[in-house]
């Protein structure tokens, strides 16, 4: 058919199916594109499979040796953040197995512990915790603190008590202000439900960057743009390759994220609240920024390790500019102008709104709207590289055939 319409349309599908036959030929782009995304988050969870961190083991110093000091004690290792893994009788022995790493806490039980709370006095309990490790620090905290307000709730209340008060008078006296938590989206308070997440969309974005970045060296390496140099004369061919390349790795990865973001996603139990189809649907432009994004880059890559380094010199700071480690709200500003580089920055949110949360589609707007914004630019970059690079590409082969 000699349809014009017919045969860009011809060209645009041929363009894809090339594409995808090329990624799949390239046993790096496999591995990239299939393996990484499928592996890489899956054994990234494996560490933080349990949530949270229990049964720290801590020493406990009893100075008083009473009855209550006792309690106390065995209070401590009821809960499920600590285990009183040692007895001792001074602050030295506890200092000795801090350093050698057997316990991550010390409590410290003075010698008129139980006298001063019988005398309804304040009584002073000594914790040591180790803010070298943020996490086992929390923990550490949260269970003594529990533990001593539990302790001092009974002896207030065992005094109201001996007063002559009832049980409901002592314990409506004792509990002034009576407070109800909740831990929405978030019910084991688990640091992965808190962090994998973001980090399935850090991985999309990164290894697809790094997949096109392959692609894109082994051409330059091989002289392989030399055909599509012969075919690409105008803004309109460079426009039908950056659309057919992206539409393929976007078709690639709406398959393979099928298995990250819902066989994963179901492995690690967390918390399901939205539409999964609002996110595959979110997931489409925010595939064709980042796409868009990568052929920008790798235009100019000549060789393949060019990409792997790049990208892994900026995994880090996506990471950090994305939220996931620090709030992005707390960055200073020049890092937060920084941070909308990248389709992770409003995708992550996204994500966490549609999937955790339960918000719909009306609540990622505004993320959406970025997304979109951020793929028109990628898109008109792309098409600016790509062209520019097959100009610089041909002059010099031309020049060294010369």
């Amino acid at each position: 058919m000699n349809n014009p319409a017919y045969k860009s349309l011809s060209n645009f599908f041929g363009i894809i199916i090339s594409e995808i036959r090329e990624s799949f030929m390239d046993a790096g782009t496999v591995l990239i594109f299939i393996v990484a995304v499928i592996l890489y988050p899956m054994l990234y969870s494996i560490g933080y499979i349990n949530q949270t961190i229990r049964d720290i083991p801590v020493a406990v110093i009893d100075q008083d040796h009473t009855s209550l000091s006792r309690q106390y004690t065995r209070m401590l290792d009821a809960t499920e953040q600590l285990s009183v893994s040692f007895r001792l009788q001074n602050v030295a022995q506890a200092e000795q197995l801090f350093y050698e790493g057997k316990i991550h806490g010390i409590i410290l039980i003075p010698g008129n512990f139980e006298k001063e709370i019988l005398g309804r006095r304040q009584a002073n309990v000594t914790v040591y915790c180790d803010a070298g490790k943020f996490f086992v620090y929390k923990q550490v905290f949260t269970a003594s603190t529990y533990a001593t307000s539990t302790l001092n709730a009974g002896a207030e209340i065992k005094s109201l008590l001996a007063q002559g008060r009832s049980w409901d008078e002592a314990l409506n006296r004792y509990e002034g202000l009576n407070a109800t938590f909740f831990d929405l989206y978030n019910p084991s308070s688990g640091y992965c439900t808190f962090i994998v997440p973001g980090i399935l969309i850090i991985v999309i974005q990164q290894s697809l960057l790094v997949g096109i970045g392959l692609l894109f060296g082994k051409h330059k390496e091989r002289r392989q743009f030399l055909p599509v140099a012969k075919e690409v004369q105008t803004w309109k061919d460079s426009i039908a390759q950056v659309l057919g390349k992206a539409t393929s790795y976007v078709l690639i990865y709406l398959v393979t994220t099928l298995v990250t973001l819902v066989l994963l996603y179901h492995w690690l139990s967390f918390p399901e609240r939205g539409s999964f189809w609002q996110v595959y649907m979110m997931l489409v432009p925010f595939l064709f920024a980042v796409s868009f994004m990568g052929i920008a880059l790798s235009s100019w890559f000549s060789k393949r390790v060019h990409a792997l380094m790049f990208i892994v010199f900026i995994s880090p700071v996506v990471f950090f500019l994305t939220g996931v480690a620090w709030p992005l709200e707390s960055l200073p500003p020049v890092l937060k102008v920084l941070a909308w580089i990248f389709p992770t920055t409003p995708m992550v949110p996204a994500f966490i709104k549609l999937r955790l949360i339960g918000g719909g589609i009306s609540s990622v707007s505004y993320e959406l709207t970025v997304i979109t914004i951020q793929m028109a630019v990628y898109f008109i970059l792309a098409v600016v590289s790509y062209s520019l690079a097959i100009k610089a590409y041909s002059k010099r082969l031309a020049a060294e055939t010369l």
